[in-house]
C-alpha cells in the first residue's frame, strides 16, 4: 500500500460558491474513506487557500478519479490539481516505515 496526496487550487470565489457543491463533494469524500481509499482531507489555512487529501492505495489512479469525479473540480471551484506520490516513513500508518538503527 502507497500513499498520494491529491492537492487542490482553488478558485477566488470557492468560499461563496461552495455551499453549492458541499453535500455531493462530501458524499464522495465519505465514500472513498469507507472504500479505505481515502485517509484524511480537508482544506489548507484560514482563510482558506487550498485543499488536500490524502489517499492510500496501490497506484495514483485512485486519486486521480476522484478528483475527476469531484463536483468541486467539475463546477470550477477546483483550479488545477495534481496527485503526488507520498514516500510515507514515520508514524503507524506508514507505507515503509523507516526506523533509526
Amino acid at each position: 500500500m502507497r500513499h498520494f496526496v491529491l492537492t487542490y487550487e482553488l478558485a477566488p470565489d470557492y468560499i461563496e460558491r461552495r455551499p453549492l457543491f458541499r453535500a455531493p463533494h462530501l458524499a464522495l469524500a465519505w465514500a472513498a474513506a469507507e472504500r479505505g481509499e481515502l485517509v484524511l482531507a480537508g482544506a489548507l489555512g484560514d482563510p482558506v487557500e487550498g485543499a488536500m487529501l490524502l489517499f492510500q492505495g496501490e497506484s495514483a489512479a485512485v486519486a486521480e478519479a476522484f478528483a475527476l469525479a469531484d463536483p468541486y473540480v467539475a463546477n470550477g471551484l477546483v483550479t488545477s490539481w495534481r496527485v503526488l506520490p507520498w514516500a510515507t516513513v514515520a508514524g503507524e500508518q506508514a507505507a515503509v516505515p523507516v526506523r533509526p538503527e
